[in-house]
C-alpha cells in the first residue's frame, strides 16, 4: 500500500475531484450540444419529391400535376410558394415573379422571354391529403403587390413576398421591393414592408406603418406564431447573410415600436433593430420557420448557397442552440434549387412537407420528409 504525506492528500483529492467534474460537465455538454457545439436534434429521412405544384409537365417527368396552372390560371413559370394557414381550413401559397402560359424552359433557367409578367400571385387550397400533391381551389392570378417593373436599376424592378401570417382573421404579407438583381445569390432592395387582406387574399392594401430599410436585417423574413407572439427571423437582402431574430405580440404587428430584437448580450431589446445579433451564421436565404409541438422543437429551413443545399435546423429554444444543418435537398439532384418553405398543418406530426423551387425548370414542387 502506498502512503502519501499528509500535506499531499488534499491536493491530489482536489485534482481528482476537478478531473471528475470536468469529465461530467464535458459529457453533459456533449449530450446537449453534440459535435462542434451543435445540439443533437431532429433528422429528416425518406425525403422525396411528391408532385409538381405549378406549370406544365415537362417531357420525361412522371409527377402528379393536379393544378395545371398554365392552362387554368395563365401561370406557366413561377417560384417560391410561401405557405401559411389562412384560417377556416384554407392555406395560402404566395409565388414570386410569375409568367404566362407561353413560358418554355430555357437553357439558362428562369423565365426566358415569357410574357404576362406579374411580381406575385396567390394560390389557395383546402387540400389536406398531400400524398398526391396540393390541389388549388382557386388562384388570385393578378399581381397582388404592385411594382412599376423598372428594370434599369433606378426604381422598383419587382415586389417579392418573403413571408405571410394570419392574425385575427387578417392575412399579412411581408414583401421586399427589389431595386436590382446582382450576381449569384445577391440583390438590392429599396425597402421591405407589409400588405394585408381582409377578404382571404382577394384584395390587398399597403400597411404604411411597417417599413424596413434597404440595409435591414429583416429585408427578408419568416413568421411563426407561438404563445401569443409572432416570431420573425430575418436576413439582409440576398442569400449571404446570417439570421437575426425579432418578436412582437400578435396585436402589435403594425406597431414597429413594439417589436423586440434578440441580442446575445442584452436579451430582448425593445424597438432597437440594430441590437439584433445573428442566431444562425451566414449564409442563409429564403427562410421558413415553424414550431413542432410533437417534438417540442423550433424548425427553420433555408438555402445554404455555399453548399447548394436546402437545409433544416432545429432547436429547443428559438434563440438557440441550433442543430447542425441537415440536408433536405441538394443541387446535384435538383439543379438550381432554392426556397424551402414549410407547409403548415403538420406541426404535431413527424411528417414534414415543404415547397422547393427550381430555376430550371422555373417552377415549384412539393417535397416530403419524415422526422426522427
Amino acid at each position: 500500500m502506498v502512503s502519501f504525506p499528509e500535506n499531499r492528500i488534499p491536493v491530489i483529492a482536489s485534482v481528482c475531484l476537478f478531473f471528475s467534474l470536468s469529465v461530467f460537465f464535458a459529457c453533459t455538454a456533449l449530450r446537449k450540444t453534440g459535435k462542434s457545439g451543435y445540439s443533437n436534434d431532429l433528422v429528416p429521412y425518406e425525403i422525396k419529391r411528391v408532385a409538381r405544384v405549378t406549370g406544365k409537365t415537362q417531357p420525361g417527368e412522371h409527377l402528379p400535376n393536379p393544378n395545371q396552372t398554365h392552362d387554368r390560371y395563365d401561370v406557366g413559370g413561377t417560384d417560391l410558394g410561401i405557405a401559411w394557414d389562412m384560417g377556416h381550413g384554407k392555406t395560402g401559397l404566395l409565388f414570386g415573379d410569375t409568367y404566362g402560359k407561353d413560358w418554355e424552359p430555357v437553357k439558362e433557367g428562369g423565365p426566358g422571354r415569357a410574357g404576362n409578367w406579374r411580381s406575385n400571385v396567390l394560390g389557395i387550397t383546402e387540400d389536406r391529403q398531400l400524398e398526391d400533391g396540393i390541389t388549388f381551389s382557386s388562384m388570385v392570378s393578378h399581381e397582388l403587390i404592385p411594382s412599376s417593373h423598372i428594370v434599369d436599376g433606378s426604381g422598383s424592378h419587382t415586389a417579392i413576398p418573403t413571408a405571410a401570417v394570419n392574425i385575427a382573421g387578417v392575412d399579412y404579407v411581408h414583401f421586399m421591393d427589389i431595386r436590382k438583381w446582382g450576381g449569384p445569390g445577391s440583390w438590392e432592395t429599396n425597402y421591405s414592408g407589409l400588405y394585408r387582406s381582409f377578404d382571404k387574399g382577394m384584395r390587398w392594401e399597403k400597411c404604411n406603418e411597417i417599413r424596413f430599410s434597404a440595409t435591414s436585417n429583416f429585408a427578408q423574413i419568416a413568421y411563426a406564431k407561438k404563445s401569443g407572439y409572432v416570431y420573425m427571423t430575418g436576413t439582409v437582402s440576398g442569400r449571404w447573410g446570417g439570421i437575426c431574430l425579432a418578436r412582437f405580440k400578435e396585436s402589435d404587428i403594425l406597431k414597429l415600436e413594439r417589436y423586440e430584437y434578440w441580442s446575445k448580450t442584452k436579451g430582448w431589446v425593445l424597438k432597437d433593430e440594430k441590437a439584433a445579433d445573428p442566431i444562425i451564421d451566414a449564409p442563409a436565404g429564403e427562410l421558413s420557420l415553424a414550431y413542432n409541438s410533437r417534438f417540442r422543437r423550433w424548425m427553420i429551413t433555408y438555402l445554404n448557397e455555399d453548399r447548394h443545399q436546402l437545409v433544416l435546423r432545429t432547436a429547443k429554444e428559438i434563440n438557440g442552440i441550433w442543430s447542425a444543418e441537415q440536408t433536405l435537398a441538394n443541387a446535384a439532384e435538383y439543379p438550381g434549387l432554392y426556397g424551402a418553405f414549410i407547409y403548415p398543418g403538420y406541426e404535431n406530426t413527424d411528417e414534414f412537407f415543404f415547397l422547393m423551387s427550381m430555376w430550371q425548370p422555373y417552377n415549384v414542387f412539393l417535397m416530403k420528409a419524415r422526422l426522427k
